[in-house]
């Protein structure tokens, strides 16, 4: 049934002066589940995600929200709808505290800029908030630390804070774990696990075992059409997949 899926696209497609990026995609994320978009490098997972969340405009096709057609809709709107990508409103601000910037973002929540100039009392019905988003990403304890002196995996945890308080209905996720150790991928694998219930989740990510870890379905591009779908066991073990990633006649650990 369409209720069963937040988002879908219709033949999404993409094309770049004759180059096809993006080839009739028809893709399903159910809700309240955690979906992966996986390929191999030149794929369009990048192309695909960057029109899903309005970056990009489609050349034909369309995107639904919760069934609304929203393929022409502006991305500021569709934050609105309920569907947020978690750089466009995680943008931290380094010289202000991880307090002060979940603060940012709950007022941009409420439509209005960060008042600087009042007062902390006046402020103060923010902060309990801002303290229990920070205690969701496990950064309680860095609540009055300056952003610019937090390690890098901190300040991704923190930027998934301020996305959390626009209290989406659907994140988005590009490459959550890049450029982190391993220490700081498995904190994030359980931080994403942690906030899934009642969220439904499409992340790009290159590093397959958090996709394993994670995923309850996975969607592989490759040349910009939808290889394979389903379940990590499945995807993991199909001779195309293989072959996207590695090529013919080479040992392939998908």
């Amino acid at each position: 049934m369409t209720d069963d899926f937040l988002l879908e696209t219709r033949g999404l497609t993409r094309e770049f002066s004759g180059f096809t990026a993006v080839n009739k995609v028809d893709l399903r994320v159910r809700r309240h589940s955690i979906h992966a978009l996986i390929g191999p490098n030149g794929a369009g997972k990048t192309t695909c995600f960057n029109l899903i969340t309005k970056f990009l405009q489609p050349s034909s096709g369309a995107i639904l929200l919760d069934g609304r057609d929203i393929t022409r809709t502006k991305p500021a709107d569709v934050a609105r709808l309920g569907m947020v990508r978690s750089f466009q409103i995680s943008a931290t601000f380094p010289q202000l505290t991880s307090l002060e910037n979940v603060e940012v973002a709950l007022q941009r929540s409420l439509g209005r800029s960060f008042h600087f100039w009042r007062s902390k009392r006046t402020l103060a019905p923010l902060r309990e908030q801002a303290m229990t988003l920070l205690d969701d990403v496990g950064l309680a304890f860095a609540a009055n630390r300056v952003v610019a002196d937090l390690p890098y995996g901190q300040k991704r945890a923190l930027e998934l804070a301020t996305t959390l308080a626009l209290n989406p209905e659907m994140l988005l996720l590009d490459e959550p774990t890049a450029g982190m150790g391993r220490e700081d991928v498995a904190r994030t694998v359980a931080l994403i696990r942690r906030i899934s219930p009642n969220r439904t989740i499409l992340m790009v990510e290159h590093n397959l075992s958090v996709v394993a870890d994670l995923s309850d379905r996975i969607t592989v591009l490759a040349r910009g059409e939808i290889l394979a779908e389903g379940a990590y066991g499945a995807i993991s073990t199909d001779p195309r997949v293989k072959e996207a990633y590695m090529g013919k006649g080479e040992p392939a650990h998908v």
